[in-house]
């Protein structure tokens, strides 16, 4: 028998889990610390005891975020042996995880912290250097499709396109766009890789390349 005042047993992996959850539903700003201790079972002193502070407990959030439900994109742009196929695992990947059921929809560090109050703006800037972060994993591997002579064309612009096109996945999703609707979107994306002089460098993108198109 436990003695009498001794606190139940206190599962702080599974507390920040279900932080994490609130944070991509609600946003930083929209959820309140009785949001978050009736997630996670826990009062505010613990939380506050384990986590530091609420901004504290959300760094620790987008950091399990990115080793979870986001580590799509450094794992497709690190481990397909093209840059194509890396760029549309990427956007598919991340897609189905956008709309699968059993977790918020988008991505959390897209839509989470988009607005932010002068007092909440370390938040803001920590989400702003995360997507930076992915538009320079994205230039990078484009840079080293580039020296492989699978494609040309600037490698920013390039990043940056597709940066953009990923971003916009994630509020599609959130705006209750299906999985068919984004992968239409990925699909037309993908139409646009630049090729060599030489063509496409894999037989995907060669089919992608003789598809036709419709007239204006």
């Amino acid at each position: 028998m436990s003695p009498r005042g001794r606190p139940r047993a206190f599962d702080r992996e599974h507390a920040l889990t279900q932080a994490m959850f609130v944070f991509w539903e609600r946003g930083y700003e929209g959820t309140s610390l009785a949001d978050l201790t009736g997630a996670m079972g826990i009062n505010p002193p613990s939380l506050y005891a384990a986590f530091g502070s609420k901004e504290a407990l959300f760094r620790e959030a987008v950091d399990r975020y990115g080793t979870t439900y986001g580590s799509h994109t450094p794992r497709t742009l690190a481990e397909e042996p093209t840059a194509r196929e890396a760029i549309e695992a990427m956007l598919r990947d991340n897609a189905r995880t956008y709309v699968e059921p059993g977790h918020p929809t988008g991505c959390m560090v897209v839509l989470s912290g988009t607005n932010c109050s002068p007092a909440n703006r370390g938040v803001c800037d920590l989400l702003a250097e995360s997507r930076a972060d992915v538009r320079q994993l994205i230039r990078e591997r484009l840079q080293r499709g580039i020296d492989a002579g699978e494609l040309t064309g600037d490698p920013d612009a390039l990043g940056a396109y597709y940066a953009t096109v990923l971003f916009g996945l994630s509020m599609q999703a959130r705006d209750g766009v299906d999985l068919a609707g984004l992968t239409a979107a990925i699909d037309l994306a993908m139409r646009s890789w630049p090729g060599t002089d030489a063509g496409y460098a894999t037989g995907a993108a060669s089919e992608v390349d003789t598809a036709p198109v419709a007239s204006s």
